[in-house]
């Protein structure tokens, strides 16, 4: 009887206790909001109540931040999306699991037994658990309610993380500080919207919350949160596989269906789902219009330039086989941007400028585009502005010949938002497109400056205009629709092969990014052309027409003259990424996406004469003629005005106080040159064509034309420009001697290239520090720096010397479009 007694009570232990009231009784009194997931709002205790009845069927929940903090730096962007995830909700006893299977790794197959085996064998992910409150219905048709509240509270974007991963302290939620929002918090058919006032609470804030929260040490913003029905798995839309071709960015997954003749990684691309009401016509409406929304935020005339810009996208499609396929309209002014069945280009203000970016919700399952998300920021036309203004601004008392300077930045926000589409269209960067004739918007574009007659500079053409010919290509890859019957590899092929015949080339952010990348042609806003090193030349021309042009007219009358600063920095840096452009001539390779058997060249090693004059070109770069800043223009420049701080990314850094420097910008332009030609791969590419071809430029041959430039004495100017042109070479000499430093005693460089930087460094003591027989304006004596850094080196290699930190360049990026979640380098 004991025994009978205690298995009782370990039974009623663990059975859960019977529900006392049903939904219906539970939520009387309650704003009842049906739809895709029906909730209830109970305002007395400001708690949302959900109602769950799809146990088993797979959704999408993704976060996204409905209200941002407006710091660039921090990243936390109104409009940002978070990540999407495949989730089911699963009931075990009186609770409920919100589980995200896993997608990385699957079996494509009828086998029950065998998708299951690969499901059993990684991890899945449990984003939520919810106590069961009541329920009512009968089995297939039971529903359940849980408190969503606590889940909603959550920081579900990582705001906390992007605070602590930018150093601005260490914040958490308080959560008395955090509510329900109710005007974004929404049901409809096929989604459910919620919203949150989330609060961060922390200590000792840094600089980048303090300019931009009003008491920084409470950081509050508004989080959102979609659940939206997928798309079924019914045939009604096929994935179409990946081709590194073909300019479409791809979902990967490992397939363990795959025969093991085949590979087991499969890729698609993502793309909006689009058909043709008539796949058989060359030319078809489509059966769904792609529609993007313009955030009527935007200011006119900017708004209708950037409507223009998206409106590209349909010369695409054309191209595509389709009529209308893609429109652009703007957001009725009742829609929540956040709302799933909107694509949306929104207009997002900073603190400063900052990157623009297109992001996608994007089904893990298929590669589908659910959501394309334009974040594009309000500050960046005022850059493409400044940089018209110092290139034509001339202001005359009350009246200012500035034509020229609006149109230019309109011009540039057309390309943005075209580029930034492109993005959520599924279209990755194509950084060799500008070597086709401007041939793709998802390149980055530099203005296109001419010379003209006199010395006169335009900017009429200095951005295309239209959707580019590598962008039709990718579209109609990426959306084409076959007839029934057609071999969809054999035809997808065969458009590659023939955007190939016309020339068109395709390479992305891993060919460009990288400043010791290899291809001669693959740049981050170069100049454009077939030939950088000409190009680089040509750019040269043009910023000293613009020094030379340079003057106090190039701000309105009434302006503090120290602002003319910001001005300046664009026109003295304008060669800056020609020079990154050119630096990848040398020990450069040109290459291609090639498949085994498609007939495009494979690896070409760049010729040496080219290499030879990339090499001169760049070495000019750092010769105190082209490094001076006019005299003119220092005298121009004073102090900041009170009232007046300086933005610290848009002047020279300096290291003479509240004056300006001019050895900032000379410091700044030669660090730039000597760390792009100094990389530890270029190098090694370098030594490696050497002793592989004595006939090309090597390590040594680099070496030989930077230090011939920056420690033999040179032709100066007369007077106080000659003074200015010696302490120029004596900059740069010190800071090649400790870029060689810290080359030889980097211990990922290969060993040859911390070898031949090693012998550069004794070259230098042997004969332009210690030996007197070489007169130059470097000669200090046995007791100079240089010596006292070389033999810092020699006596502790594992520790370099401990030298003034170098001058950085003001920040450069972006002039044009960035971080798409795709860019994110500055």
């Amino acid at each position: 009887m004991r025994h009978r007694y205690s298995l009782v009570l370990l039974l009623t232990l663990l059975t859960p206790p019977l529900l006392a009231q049903t939904i219906t009784a539970f939520t009387a009194g309650m704003d009842k909001r049906p739809g895709f997931l029906t909730f209830y709002w109970d305002a007395k205790k400001g708690k949302i109540w959900l109602e769950i009845d799809k146990f088993g069927q797979e959704l999408l929940y993704y976060p996204t931040l409905a209200q941002g903090v407006g710091s660039n730096d921090i990243g936390l962007d109104r409009g940002r999306l978070g990540a999407e995830h495949v989730v089911t909700f699963e009931r075990s006893g009186n609770k409920v699991l919100m589980i995200e299977p896993n997608y990385g790794y699957r079996a494509l197959s009828r086998d029950s037994l065998e998708r299951r085996a690969v499901a059993e064998s990684f991890a899945q992910s449990v984003h939520a658990g919810f106590e069961i409150v009541a329920e009512e219905g009968n089995d297939p048709n039971r529903r359940v309610l849980v408190d969503l509240t606590p889940f909603l509270l959550q920081d579900a974007v990582g705001a906390v993380q992007a605070i602590s991963q930018t150093k601005q302290g260490t914040f958490k939620v308080d959560a008395s500080r955090c509510a329900l929002y109710l005007p974004r918090t929404k049901a409809f058919p096929k989604n459910t919207e919620f919203e949150a006032t989330i609060t961060l609470a922390g200590d000792a804030p840094g600089p980048y919350l303090r300019q931009v929260v009003p008491t920084p040490t409470a950081v509050t913003m508004r989080q959102h949160h979609s659940f939206v029905e997928l798309p079924p798995l019914d045939g009604s839309y096929t994935p179409r596989l990946f081709d590194p071709r073909s300019g479409l960015n791809n979902i990967e997954f490992f397939d363990y269906a795959s025969p093991v003749s085949q590979p087991i990684q499969k890729r698609y691309i993502t793309r909006h789902r689009l058909a043709k009401k008539d796949p058989s016509a060359a030319i078809s409406d489509p059966v769904k219009p792609i529609i993007y929304y313009m955030d009527p935020g935007a200011p006119e005339p900017i708004r209708s330039a950037l409507m223009e810009g998206t409106s590209w996208w349909n010369q695409a499609f054309e191209a595509a086989g389709y009529r209308n396929a893609f429109q652009v309209r703007l957001l009725p002014a009742d829609a929540d941007p956040m709302d799933i069945r909107y694509n949306v280009i929104q207009w997002v203000h900073r603190s400063t400028r900052g990157w623009s970016y297109g992001a996608s919700i994007t089904d893990p399952r298929t590669g589908e585009i659910l959501k394309g998300k334009v974040t594009l920021g309000s500050l960046r036309v005022r850059q493409d502005y400044l940089i018209a203004q110092g290139l034509m601004a001339r202001f005359e008392n009350n009246a200012a010949d500035t034509a020229a300077l609006m149109p230019m930045a309109l011009a540039r926000l057309r390309q943005l938002a075209a580029h930034e589409v492109g993005h959520t269209l599924g279209l990755p960067h194509n950084y060799i497109a500008s070597t086709v004739n401007r041939s793709s918007v998802m390149d980055y574009p530099h203005p296109q400056v001419t010379i003209l007659a006199g010395n006169k500079l335009s900017l009429d053409s200095a951005y295309a205009r239209g959707i580019g010919e590598w962008d039709k290509a990718a579209i109609t890859y990426g959306y084409q629709d076959f007839p029934k019957g057609t071999n969809e590899k054999t035809a997808l092929d065969a458009l590659i092969q023939a955007y190939l015949k016309r020339g068109l080339k395709f390479l992305s952010d891993q060919d460009a990014r990288p400043e010791g990348s290899a291809h001669p042609q693959t740049h981050l806003w170069d100049a454009g052309g077939t030939d950088a090193v000409a190009e680089l030349s040509r750019t040269l021309n043009i910023r000293q027409i613009a020094l030379d042009n340079f003057s106090a007219s190039k701000i309105p009358v009434g302006t503090p003259m120290a602002n003319l600063e910001e001005v300046l920095v664009p026109m003295y840096m304008f060669h800056r990424y020609q020079v990154e452009a050119t630096s990848k001539v040398l020990g450069g390779v040109s290459y291609s996406y090639a498949l085994r058997g498609d007939g495009q060249p494979v690896v070409e090693t760049v010729p040496a004469d080219r290499q030879r004059r990339a090499l001169a070109g760049l070495i000019t770069t750092l010769d105190p003629k082209t490094l001076a800043v006019p005299k003119a223009i220092l005298d121009l420049i004073p102090p900041r005005a009170f009232g007046y701080d300086p933005n610290p990314r848009e002047v020279f850094k300096r290291h003479t106080g509240l004056t300006f420097d001019p050895m900032g910008p000379p410091e700044a332009a030669a660090n730039l040159t000597l760390r792009l030609l100094l990389n530890p791969e270029r190098c090694a590419r370098l030594l490696n064509q050497k002793a592989q071809n004595p006939a090309m430029p090597g390590m040594t041959d680099m070496l030989k034309g930077l230090i011939d430039l920056t420690f033999k004495p040179q032709e100066y100017y007369k007077g106080e420009a000659r003074t200015y042109a010696e302490a120029i070479q004596q900059m740069t000499s010190r800071r090649l001697l400790e870029s060689l430093i810290a080359l030889a005693t980097d211990k990922d460089a290969d060993s040859r290239v911390r070898a031949v930087a090693h012998d550069a460094i004794q070259h230098i003591r042997y004969y332009f520090v210690i030996d007197h027989s070489v007169r130059s304006p470097l000669n200090h004596g046995s007791d100079s720096q240089l010596l006292w850094l070389i033999r810092q080196y020699e006596t502790n290699p594992q520790q370099p010397p401990v030298t003034s930190t170098a001058l950085a360049a003001p920040d450069g990026a972006p002039i044009e479009p960035g971080y798409d979640w795709l860019d994110c380098e500055k």
